[in-house]
């Protein structure tokens, strides 16, 4: 069992047809996107006991905001802390462990719906369930990237695209098992977290048992690394915690946190701004397929902006989403003044392409700025910005637009403000993309025989470039 777990147990054979790889990504990644489609049990779990409506012993949507938001601090900590790991015993074992904390996490919680156990939940799908989406998201990512140096941005797109389309298969799957289990007497959510976390489970495990990783020194047949024209795309390696060290990661981790902050506020109440900016043109059944329609940008804009990147380059295409996304994000409140719906569709289906393209993106760059030997590790760190933003973007938005409608604001011009602070986000993180250059040679590992992984070890070598030994 220890060589089936084991690294080299998952060495491809000559051969290999590395196309095989990404389905397996995609097997976790449609699993754990399951998580932007969560809010689908809110309305339910607000009726456990009285079905029909709210019982005065019902959860409050206050208390059951926080499972969603633990999800997200965990998928964070546990991609900060698990990266490092992940790159030690191979993405095997690591999807196992992702398959049985998210699928685990959906049993615990429904013994918590069974027994009315809030705390339950909080550990089930908030912490354990977490930790699963932290260490699925990463798993695949670096894996890919050593598949396919030819194509890094299609690769991580690959993967990265069945995230954000996850929602599309969990919330009509979640809403179907309710409605099969529903009984006068229950909502049925108990054996819809069942059903669900059996599944779940299966799906992430058969990705894990198909994942394989190359062998070293292997690049694909009749691909040799281009000439270094770009000086940002390294062939040397920088070791997790020497990487912590540099200023590229933390420019990085501030561009990232910047674009998800601005995203993740307005796509949290998306549905909400259009109705309340066009009442008089905009239902609740319009604003839904709004919403679904949003879905499909935030998936194709991953594997899309995240592929262009391959052309562009990783710095070009985030500082696309910077000034550009700066332009759209200050244009959405003309739309909404002018009454004009079209326009306002277009500029937000955008802005939500360019939201989830930053997801995708942001693994390739750190493969070009850090090296392709520990990227898993360094993306697990840099996701701690997505649980910073995964805060600070609803704080923003709901908090400002609160304040605007108790100053007598219309609720309609309540986003105003908002949406002109979300562009200023986005002009800052221009700068910080502006400001990322190649990493200083002192950072990079001595070789493959540098079994620990450190930079330079002594004061003198440190002054010395990678080959000078």
């Amino acid at each position: 069992m220890s060589h089936f777990l084991s690294k080299d147990a998952i060495v491809a054979r000559p051969g290999f047809n590395r196309w095989m790889v990404p389905p397996a990504a995609l097997a976790v990644h449609l699993c754990i996107g399951q998580a932007y489609a969560f809010s689908v049990f809110n309305g339910p779990l607000t009726k456990v006991i009285g079905v029909t409506e709210s019982a005065p012993d019902d959860w409050k949507l206050t208390t059951l905001g926080w499972i969603f938001s633990l999800a997200i601090v965990f998928l964070g900590l546990s991609a900060a802390f698990g990266g490092k790991w992940l790159e030690k015993v191979g993405p095997r074992v690591t999807m196992l462990l992702a398959a049985a904390c998210f699928g685990g996490g959906f049993l615990v919680s429904a013994v918590g719906v069974a027994t009315h156990q809030i705390w339950l939940l909080y550990l089930g799908y908030g912490v354990l369930g977490g930790i699963g989406l932290g260490l699925g998201y990463v798993s695949p990512v670096s894996t890919l990237i050593k598949w396919f140096p030819d194509r890094r941005g299609l690769a991580t797109g690959l993967a990265i695209m069945g995230f954000g389309g996850g929602a599309m298969i969990g919330a009509p799957l979640s809403v179907f098992l309710m409605n099969h289990f529903s009984t006068p007497g229950s909502v049925g959510i108990t054996e819809t977290f069942v059903v669900m976390g059996v599944l779940y489970f299966i799906s992430m495990t058969l990705g894990a048992l198909t994942i394989r990783i190359p062998r070293e020194g292997w690049l694909p047949e009749g691909w040799t690394p281009p000439p270094a024209k770009n000086k940002l795309i390294t062939r040397n390696h920088v070791h997790i915690d020497q990487a912590m060290k540099t200023p590229q990661f933390y420019l990085l981790w501030l561009a990232l946190c910047l674009n998800v902050t601005a995203g993740i506020g307005v796509l949290g109440q998306a549905s909400v701004m259009i109705q309340e900016m066009f009442r008089d043109s905009v239902n609740a059944a319009a604003a839904a397929g709004f919403v679904g329609l949003l879905s499909l940008f935030n998936m194709g804009g991953r594997l899309f902006w995240s592929s262009a990147s391959d052309y562009l380059g990783r710095k070009n295409t985030y500082f696309v989403f910077f000034a550009v996304g700066a332009v759209l994000y200050a244009c959405v409140p003309t739309m909404g003044h002018m009454g004009n719906v079209g326009l306002f569709v277009v500029l937000y289906a955008l802005i939500i392409s360019m939201y989830g393209g930053g997801f995708s993106t942001i693994p390739a760059y750190l493969a070009d700025i850090f090296g392709t030997k520990f990227v898993g590790g360094i993306h697990g760190r840099l996701l701690t910005a997505w649980a910073t933003a995964g805060v600070l973007g609803p704080v923003l938005v709901n908090y400002i637009r609160e304040y605007q409608i108790d100053q007598g604001v219309a609720k309609g011009d309540a986003y105003t403000v908002t949406m002109y602070i979300m562009a200023g986000l986005l002009v800052v993180g221009f700068f910080c993309n502006l400001g990322v250059r190649a990493v200083d040679e002192r950072h990079h590992m001595l070789g493959d025989g540098d079994k620990d992984g450190a930079a330079r070890q002594s004061p003198s070598a440190t002054l010395q470039p990678a080959g000078a030994r």
